[in-house]
């Protein structure tokens, strides 16, 4: 695995492809311009957090099975903030909290050949030591304000990547979810609404109960909120 670090760029993910050839690649930046969250969102990336993206090449790899990269990279991320003592949680499908606010967000993407995934580049951001925005202080957090002192960035940073080259199983994704059987708020375009959190299947639907009906939900339809 190819290892890349660097002090300044737009976007780990959009440096990795903009990158030739198809080497396995991981690249880190301490800080972004112009960092990147799911749905188009920007994504704050000061000095002190840890951000970092893997780029992979497939052969033979189903699209079907495209949830196994969010297990092991969410996955990575837990057992590397374990580390340091501290207890995450995940929040399907791929938001790693800690006491209810988040701690990394992940973004993936994907690019596919017919019915397989060619090359996916997984994005990253672990608020180490990074000072988050006061519009965010109510949902993020960072690992110094939740251990009480700096943490050694290099050491954060050895542990993820050592992480991200191990495989996980949807057993050790469901390890770090704490709410099966609660109740969690779920919301799409059109409408929001509770129900009961009861499962995580293998391709990352969410089965929950609706009104005494078993649904299985895709994170394409839906965001959940804890």
């Amino acid at each position: 695995m190819r290892i890349i670090e660097l002090s300044e760029c737009d976007s780990t993910n959009e440096y990795l492809k903009r990158l030739n050839g198809e080497e396995d690649t991981i690249v880190t930046a301490l800080r972004q311009t112009a960092g990147k969250g799911t749905k188009g969102r920007s994504f704050s990336s000061a000095d002190g957090g840890l951000y970092l993206s893997v780029m992979r090449f497939y052969e033979n790899f189903s699209a079907a099975n495209a949830f196994e990269i969010m297990i092991n990279s969410c996955v990575a991320v837990c057992k590397t903030v374990e580390c340091f003592g501290i207890k995450p949680v995940i929040r399907w499908a791929n938001d790693v909290l800690v006491n209810g606010r988040k701690i990394c967000g992940t973004l993936i993407e994907n690019t596919f050949s017919g019915a397989n995934i060619r090359r996916s580049i997984v994005g990253m951001g672990i608020n180490v030591n990074n000072e988050l925005p006061p519009e965010l202080s109510q949902i993020a957090v960072s690992m110094c304000e939740i251990l009480g002192k700096r943490i050694s960035l290099q050491t954060v940073k050895q542990a993820l990547i050592a992480n991200l080259q191990k495989s996980f199983t949807i057993n050790d994704y469901k390890k770090y979810i704490d709410w099966f059987g609660k109740e969690v708020a779920l919301h799409t375009d059109k409408e929001s609404y509770t129900a009961t959190a009861l499962d995580v299947t293998a391709d990352g639907r969410l089965v929950v109960s609706r009104d005494g009906k078993i649904i299985e939900i895709s994170s394409a339809e839906v965001s959940l909120r804890l």
